[in-house]
């Protein structure tokens, strides 16, 4: 039936079930459709799910084939400090290359700064098995909206394995190997051991690697001593080290603190009181070392001998324990002594009645050892090691003038001349390949017939020419190498005079033998070594070596003693036994002294690195008065002990003018002394009038022959 309709014209159907069936079987195949669109996408995705997972899992193989063995961290020996210590206990340096570290066990860190560490970077620490997926969730969060790598959500464990074997850029092949590689560490460690390897090896900034070194820079404490706001103060620092140092701003560095704090309040760890509290607390900074080392002509002199020793890779970073033989509180005397005689050095003077502005020194040196041990005691080795570094007691050759006359003496002592013996002081000329060579006294006097230790004691220098050439110079030399000098010396006749360079640590060496009746010892530096552990290295050995005849040694010791009570070394003289020798170059480019007593040599010298003269400085004056100052304290607690006196001696009255026996007709006022002389070897004839009679006209045809060459060379 057909209706027309002023809206529209169609079919009129009736409503059957045909009609409803039809409607549903549209839907049906609409259905079908979206269901053959998401079973297209299902498999499409299960497919690339599997191939992303395969992917996924080759990249993850690939990565975990190429990372370290776990099982290495209990192997793995980080850089660690070498400390140097004084015998008295004084760290005197701390060497280290970019990490100075000292590791320490889990007991020896504070429990506070544990769980301070623990609730700042790791809450879960205790709980999971490597990775914090809630964790990694939230960062990966931050970073999509930055659209970037701005935090990392990594464990303590994750952290360890960066430092330990990764690099520390983020990137996604790195953040893989760092899951992987702390899944395992979890497997094959313990929380307690993860902790303790995690606080041993992070770094808080100013090459410190640890918690021990950073407790110790920082606070000047050890990681076990640490309190609640010190321990919140350098858990903060950890997100940026050198950023939030106390030593570079401390404003900075109290705001991460109160964020640790309140971190723990937050945690239910710390009540806010004792928020409050701990954040108040002041912060005490240890003081930062201005320098390097303490005592560092001494520390460095160590320094080089381990370097040859053990190579400079192992001496900076092997974490060794070196003792060394260095009283400090002595070395601290000795550096305010030389400074103090160099200023003096600086001052004006009337020299031979004229006014000099300075003495024009610039250096000084101080050198003390124990003869019985070779421990050097103290080594001075310039005025300020921050000028200039060169040691000058083992680096600078110097001639050491009448300071090598001992050796001259011992020589003629061993050949058989006695402490008694007369020798004549008068001008000389010897005829050498050289040429004419005169020696001429410091004072430019002559003293006539003269015992052989009283020309020490005034260190005349024609009376040890002319026994050098006695002995001869082979022999001086031989005898000085016997003593302890190991530089190269001509045997010439200028010998005696210092001819020669030498350092002050071979003289101090030989002049050490003589201390010590002729045993000779080395000098040392260094007691023990011990490794990280403990474990001992190298302990030194005291070696005892005969170089000469005790009883030798033991007349020139008795000759060298009155150096000091009645020569050119008084002003360093102390009311105990003790000898020496002083020491000038002709030119006054040095002056020297070396006193001793059986417990401790001592050397000291004065001059200019550039060899510039001084003014008339000589070694009886300022540096034997350097000597005194500083023994006055090196021997304060020392007891004087008297030299060994020399066996087969025998002591005899002599006239000096005839050198022979006193007797009732030696004039009254003619010089008389009590000599010692080598049993034996002692004069046995007597003043008589005859020989009285042939001095004195000796004496006046020497002065009438004196005369004529005076008016002879006046014309």
């Amino acid at each position: 039936m057909i209706f027309r309709s002023n809206r529209s014209i169609g079919k009129l159907t009736r409503v059957s079930s045909r009609t409803v069936g039809a409607a549903h079987q549209a839907r049906r195949g609409k259905r079908r459709k979206v269901f053959g669109i998401m079973r297209k996408l299902l498999v499409i995705g299960i497919t690339l799910g599997l191939i992303s997972a395969v992917g996924i899992g080759i990249l993850m193989f690939n990565i975990a084939r190429k990372l370290p063995d776990v099982h290495t961290i209990s192997t793995y020996i980080p850089a660690e400090t070498t400390k140097i210590y004084s015998a008295d206990g004084i760290i005197l340096a701390e060497l280290h290359r970019e990490e100075n570290r000292i590791l320490i066990p889990i007991e020896r860190i504070s429990p506070t700064l544990q769980n301070t560490v623990i609730a700042m970077e790791d809450t879960d620490f205790y709980k999971h098995t490597g990775i914090n997926l809630k964790g990694m969730m939230r960062a990966l969060y931050k970073d999509i909206l930055a659209r970037s790598f701005v935090q990392g959500g990594s464990t303590l464990t994750q952290q360890l394995a960066r430092n330990l074997f990764l690099h520390k850029q983020k990137k996604i092949i790195r953040k893989i190997a760092e899951i992987i590689l702390a899944i395992q560490i979890e497997r094959e460690y313990t929380k307690t051991e993860i902790l303790e390897m995690y606080l041993n090896q992070v770094y808080w900034g100013h090459n410190a690697y640890g918690i021990e070194s950073a407790s110790q820079m920082y606070f000047g404490k050890h990681a076990n001593e640490l309190t609640l706001a010190q321990s919140a103060g350098l858990v903060g620092m950890l997100k940026g080290p050198e950023l939030f140092s106390p030593f570079r701003n401390m404003g900075r560095y109290k705001r991460r603190q109160r964020v640790v704090l309140n971190r723990m309040t937050t945690l239910g760890i710390l009540s806010q009181s004792e928020n409050d509290i701990s954040f108040t607390e002041e912060t005490v900074l240890a003081t930062r070392k201005k320098h390097k080392y303490k005592a560092p002509y001494f520390t460095s002199y160590v320094v080089k001998q381990l370097i040859e020793m053990y190579g400079e890779e192992s001496t900076y970073t092997s974490g060794m324990k070196v003792t060394t033989t260095l009283d400090y509180a002595l070395q601290q005397h000795a550096d305010k002594v030389v400074k103090k005689y160099v200023e003096l050095g600086n001052k004006p003077y009337w020299i031979k009645g004229e006014r000099v502005s300075s003495l024009n020194y610039t250096e000084g040196a101080l050198l003390a050892v124990d003869p019985r041990t070779g421990y050097i005691k103290a080594m001075q080795g310039g005025v300020d090691f921050g000028k200039t570094q060169f040691n000058r007691t083992v680096q600078a050759k110097r001639q050491p003038g009448s300071a090598f006359k001992p050796f001259v003496y011992l020589a003629a002592l061993d050949k058989g001349l006695s402490p008694g013996t007369f020798l004549d002081d008068s001008p000389v000329t010897f005829n050498t390949i050289e040429g004419p060579y005169s020696p001429k006294n410091y004072n430019l006097k002559y003293s006539g017939k003269i015992p052989m230790r009283k020309a020490l004691e005034r260190s005349i220098n024609v009376i040890a020419v002319k026994l050098n050439d006695l002995v001869g110079p082979k022999r001086v030399v031989e005898v000085a190498h016997q003593m302890g000098i190991e530089s190269d010396l001509k045997p010439v006749l200028s010998l005696p005079l210092g001819a020669n360079e030498v350092t002050m640590l071979e003289l101090v060496q030989s002049y050490m033998a003589i201390a010590n009746n002729g045993i000779s010892i080395k000098p040392t530096s260094i007691l023990k070594i011990e490794d990280r552990d403990g474990v001992p290295l190298f302990k030194h050995e005291i070696r005892e070596r005969k170089v000469f005849d005790g009883n030798t040694i033991a007349a020139l010791v008795d000759m060298m003693t009155g150096v000091v009570n009645y020569g050119t070394g008084r002003n360093a003289k102390l009311p105990r036994p003790m000898a020496g020798k002083t020491g000038t170059t002709s030119d006054y480019k040095d002056a020297w002294f070396f006193g001793f007593v059986p417990q401790i040599v001592c050397a000291t010298w004065v001059g200019n690195d550039d060899n510039t003269p001084m003014i008339n400085v000589t070694g009886g004056w300022m540096p034997a008065a350097m000597w005194k100052d500083f023994m006055k304290t090196a021997l304060r607690e020392v007891k004087p002990q008297a030299f060994t006196r020399p066996r087969g001696v025998v002591q005899r009255r002599v006239n000096w003018e005839t050198g022979l026996l006193a007797s009732s007709a030696t004039p009254k006022d003619a010089k008389i002394t009590t000599e010692k002389y080598w049993k034996g070897k002692e004069p046995t004839r007597r003043d008589t009038v005859k020989t009285i009679k042939s001095v004195q006209q000796s004496r006046l045809i020497k002065k009438k022959q004196e005369a004529l060459m005076k008016d002879f060379f006046d014309l």
